[in-house]
């Protein structure tokens, strides 16, 4: 999982954070949070209602100077967008069949000194009644924190909130986790949480 990407070029980083300021100020969105100093946590990307979410994840990752990982459907990585979204730090993950996402995961984390795994818990854009778990079995099985990141599309505010340590009792860290996002607003408020 861990590979060179756009965010470990010293001129591409620079020239990206400013991009990204600058799509942000042109759509009205403002950051919120700084980046957790910690080396290494789980970034939960939600609510995930729209395609326009990678992008916005994406300059939020760069105006926090956050080096993130996001696990993204694997048919977007086709002919000509799979190099491209390798280079800004995507990772496909094949959903129609079981790839041992969570063990390849936690496996990562144990290998690198300093890694950030971006995960939309609903796991899909179209409505949902309950999350994935698996960004929960990572953050367990890897011994690291949970970050709640977001976006709001109704206040056009994206960025991160509180940090969850996992207990272990997933029943009530989901309650803390999805109490957080009530107030949160997907671009399109029908689909996932």
């Amino acid at each position: 999982m861990r590979r060179r990407t756009i965010h470990d070029t010293g001129m591409g980083k620079i020239v990206m954070r400013r991009l990204a300021l600058i799509v942000f100020r042109i759509t009205g969105w403002k950051p919120a949070g700084t980046r957790p100093l910690l080396p290494k946590y789980v970034i939960i990307a939600a609510p995930h209602t729209s395609n326009w979410d990678f992008l916005y994840t994406l300059c939020l990752a760069f105006i926090l100077e956050i080096k993130p990982f996001i696990m993204m459907k694997a048919d977007w990585f086709r002919w000509p967008m799979g190099p491209l979204l390798k280079w800004l730090g995507a990772i496909p993950v094949d959903r129609t069949r079981s790839t041992n996402v969570v063990v390849r995961s936690v496996e990562a984390f144990r290998e690198h000194p300093r890694m950030v795994l971006v995960v939309p818990p609903s796991g899909t854009r179209k409505k949902v009644t309950y999350w994935k778990t698996g960004f929960y079995h990572i953050a367990v099985g890897a011994n690291v924190p949970i970050v709640l990141g977001y976006l709001d599309y109704r206040r056009k505010v994206g960025g991160i909130g509180p940090i969850v340590h996992p207990t272990g009792n997933m029943e009530e860290d989901m309650k803390s986790i999805q109490a957080f996002y009530t107030a949160i607003k997907g671009k399109y408020t029908g689909r996932s949480a």
